[in-house]
């Protein structure tokens, strides 16, 4: 989608401006602020009692665009990655923030106001917290193989709807708490303002998609099988064969989660309770 793309806003919604007037509500509606950064706020608001999350954009500035190009990023300029997305997460029937509002405006890209506003997502708890409980109550070994599955599987839907996430971590996925409490894995995704939409999804971003998720769970007190369960899943091949045909994926997927927990490590993001051979650092 490119800049200044028809703005959106669900048939029936009330209490939020018409299209004209979503930029300027946007930008002056209050709630909690959870996330308060360099040309974006996220914010939670209630309208009309009902609750959402609001991703506002207000430019990233020359500066941090021309940083990014320098070191081969494509810069996020809005939140239009975020609204294609989310739009088409929901047409997959995958969980996702469902879009209530959009809108961008034009001209400089550095100073181009958008937003999108979606649904809040209830009755989900974050994987990484999950994860943090085992320390105390280790899982059932049958649960924890239910989980890598499950995981697997929907990072595969994910990929095979077109969408890279870009940012894809424990914290950023989701897991219904009803349907694991009655041994169910129903899973959900959030956080997709740096997503692309790209079909089919290319190797490279499989790839850096795969490898975050796997450095993001390294720390976790699971058997080095779940990975291998999440190989198979994902791949919908047996082990032999998908290593037979994809072992240099597979391996690089490794190392580049590798060397995301080094620089994890160094900078002190890590609990350090992996520790590779030296055959596996290189």
């Amino acid at each position: 989608m490119s800049a200044g793309a028809e703005p959106y806003r669900r048939p029936g919604l009330a209490g939020v401006p018409t299209a004209d007037g979503l930029l300027q509500w946007g930008e002056s509606v209050e709630g909690d602020v959870y996330r308060q950064g360099r040309g974006r706020r996220t914010v939670r608001v209630v309208v009309n009692g009902k609750a959402y999350f609001l991703k506002f954009h207000s430019g990233v500035g020359w500066l941090e665009i021309l940083k990014n190009w320098l070191v081969g990023k494509r810069p996020v300029l809005g939140a239009e990655n975020e609204y294609r997305a989310c739009r088409l997460l929901e047409d997959c029937g995958l969980n996702a923030p469902r879009v209530a509002a959009f809108a961008a405006g034009s001209g400089n890209p550095a100073a181009r106001r958008s937003l999108v506003l979606c649904d809040e997502l209830t009755g989900f708890t974050s994987l990484e917290d999950v994860v943090d409980g085992w320390d105390e109550s280790p899982p059932d070994p049958v649960a924890c193989r239910r989980l890598a599955m499950g995981v697997a599987g929907f990072v595969r839907q994910l990929h095979e709807a077109g969408v890279v996430h870009r940012d894809l971590y424990l914290c950023h996925l989701l897991l219904r708490t009803d349907a694991w409490a009655a041994g169910e894995v129903e899973l959900g995704v959030l956080d997709l303002h740096r997503a692309r939409v790209v079909s089919p999804v290319p190797d490279y971003w499989r790839r850096r998609d795969l490898a975050a998720l796997l450095f993001s769970a390294l720390d976790a007190p699971v058997h080095r099988n779940a990975w291998l369960r999440f190989v198979r899943v994902y791949s919908g091949r047996p082990l032999r064969e998908a290593f037979a045909g994809d072992g240099a994926f597979w391996r690089s997927v490794y190392r580049r989660a590798l060397r995301l927990y080094g620089k994890g490590l160094r900078k002190g993001l890590v609990k350090g309770r992996f520790q590779p051979s030296r055959s596996q650092a290189r």
